[in-house]
């Protein structure tokens, strides 16, 4: 009986292990996720010189769905320093950030769609100031 314990113990260790690695968000993850964002981002631009809807919403749809996985990376959140960490993660300010471009991604694809080009472009705008403002205040540009 007890080796069936130690077994269980040690499978349920490896697997709450093996779960974890699988959902860590290292600095590799945010670069990566940073340059689909910033593909996302030509690709709406690109159709708005084009004036093409698709790009504008395939852009925004992508730019959505990869700003959600944006976090701290792992070594962020390891840091044993609690005012580093404290300033290094700034939780608060990007899942603001995250709010706000969402919105306004939802907003400039609903203007364009809707013939008003001028205001999207205008979301757009502030969606690059978002990423700029999330850049300068925790990337330190």
């Amino acid at each position: 009986m007890k080796k069936r314990t130690a077994l269980l113990l040690a499978l349920a260790t490896s697997v709450t292990f093996a779960a974890d690695s699988v959902f860590t968000y290292t600095q590799a993850d945010r670069i990566k996720d940073m340059q689909i964002m910033a593909k996302a981002m030509t690709e709406i631009q690109n159709g708005f010189f084009y004036n093409n809807f698709d790009m504008i919403k395939e852009g925004g749809i992508t730019l959505a769905e990869t700003i959600e996985r944006v976090q701290p990376p792992l070594e962020e959140r390891e840091e044993k320093d609690v005012m580093t960490r404290f300033l290094n993660n700034k939780v608060k300010m990007t899942n603001s950030i995250k709010r706000k471009v969402r919105k306004k991604v939802t907003d400039m694809v609903q203007s364009f769609k809707d013939g008003h080009p001028k205001r999207a472009l205008q979301d757009y705008k502030k969606i690059a100031e978002s990423c700029m403002n999330c850049h300068t205040r925790l990337r330190h540009w």
